[in-house]
């Protein structure tokens, strides 16, 4: 129990700390820092949809390396990009991508009885992974580089639904929340424990720990909704400062979409 009880502190830990890490990133200085938030979510999601239109692999590489350049540019640490992107959604992706390597008809490259490996089939998990990974890396960039208000505000002003806007934001805050609430829960157990627990004391104290955080859980929920409601949150997120789009924000833009018909069109 003692072990199970420190894995789940060290992983608390890791997960606020990588959150701390998102907001010291969003406070450098870097490529997608210098633009406007509102330039940057619709140059991102412009490239998203160029990577998932996009059925050629050499285009669909082309838009990879010039997710990772916006990575890098952006004081996005390669570290964080394979540890945290590339080899989880490798992993996924890979998983789904692999019956696909023998199920594809096509020209057959290699074969073990009924499993033949195809040319065709190679193409499609290749397809299906690099655009799963430069889609991931591309918002993976836009949240490392952006503030969570930032974004929220962003979103209302390209006119997205505010109870869109209130869901994400109260599912933010709650996380957060949950993770604290939980933390507080292990270290006051294990700093209450003496000796050792059976096997089977130690499954029913995580059990009644589960439902204690699960009942802790819906209450907090009710509170968070409370609090942001008793400080005038509807949905509009409200800054102090008041940026504007300027002319480099426009050109940005115009550039992504240039680059995102480029891509479908030598994609297709």
């Amino acid at each position: 129990m003692s072990h199970m009880i420190e894995s789940t502190l060290r992983g608390f830990t890791k997960a606020l700390s990588k959150a701390f890490a998102s907001e010291q990133t969003a406070a450098r200085r870097g490529l997608l820092q210098s633009f406007d938030p509102r330039a940057r979510i619709v140059s991102i999601l412009l490239l998203i949809v160029a990577v998932v239109l996009t059925r050629s692999l050499a285009p669909l590489s082309v838009l990879f390396v010039l997710s990772v350049a916006i990575s890098l540019a952006s004081r996005v640490s390669v570290g964080a990009l394979v540890k945290r992107v590339w080899l989880i959604v490798f992993g996924f992706t890979g998983l789904i991508a692999l019956p696909a390597i023998f199920i594809t008809p096509g020209n057959a490259i290699l074969g073990a009885g009924h499993l033949t490996i195809t040319v065709q089939g190679l193409r499609t998990a290749a397809l299906l992974i690099l655009r799963v990974e430069t889609a991931v890396t591309l918002t993976t960039a836009l949240v490392l580089s952006t503030h969570w208000v930032q974004i929220l505000r962003s979103l209302r002003a390209l006119l997205v639904p505010a109870e869109v806007v209130t869901m994400l934001a109260m599912t933010h805050r709650y996380i957060f929340l949950v993770i604290e609430t939980a933390s507080q829960m292990f270290e006051s157990r294990q700093s209450r424990m003496v000796g050792v627990l059976s096997g089977t004391d130690q499954r029913r104290m995580a059990t009644r720990t589960a439902g204690v955080l699960l009942g802790k859980s819906a209450d907090l929920s009710y509170d968070v909704y409370l609090a942001m409601q008793s400080r005038g949150f509807s949905g509009d997120i409200r800054l102090l400062d008041s940026s504007r789009m300027q002319t480099k924000d426009f050109v940005i833009i115009a550039a992504t979409i240039c680059a995102a018909v480029l891509a479908v069109w030598f994609g297709r």
